[in-house]
């Protein structure tokens, strides 16, 4: 049953990313990776509130954790694609915006993780 349960996270998990991807794609500028730190910060957020009511309370049954954390979340962020977009600043001269981009994405995501769970603890 956890197999169809990641399976199930993971489609919708992807879904949800392309789906948010192309929304900010369309609105912002296309020389930053706006896409990826967006769903990056936002999955980091999400771990942290699922992390208190799954693990931490048993809100919710454990059998969710497949589904929504390891499932949805792992196929809605991706290191590979913040590693691509690094790389692909970095190889086109963009040393100060790659070196941002890392720079941001590991605060913003610790700050969002962490944020959510103290968030999520006080309610």
């Amino acid at each position: 049953m956890n197999w169809i349960a990641v399976a199930v996270g993971g489609a919708l998990g992807a879904m949800a990313r392309y789906a948010i991807s192309t929304w900010i794609f369309q609105v912002s500028s296309h020389k930053f990776p706006y896409a990826t730190l967006t769903v990056n910060v936002l999955g980091s957020f999400v771990m942290g509130i699922l992390f208190v009511v799954i693990i931490e309370r048993s809100a919710l049954p454990v059998e969710m954790r497949s589904l929504w954390m390891i499932g949805f979340l792992g196929a809605f962020t991706t290191f590979s694609t913040f590693s691509l977009d690094a790389l692909g600043l970095w190889q086109n001269g963009h040393l100060f915006m790659a070196l941002l981009y890392v720079l941001a994405t590991v605060v913003l995501c610790l700050l969002a993780i962490s944020s959510s769970i103290w968030l999520t603890r006080l309610l």
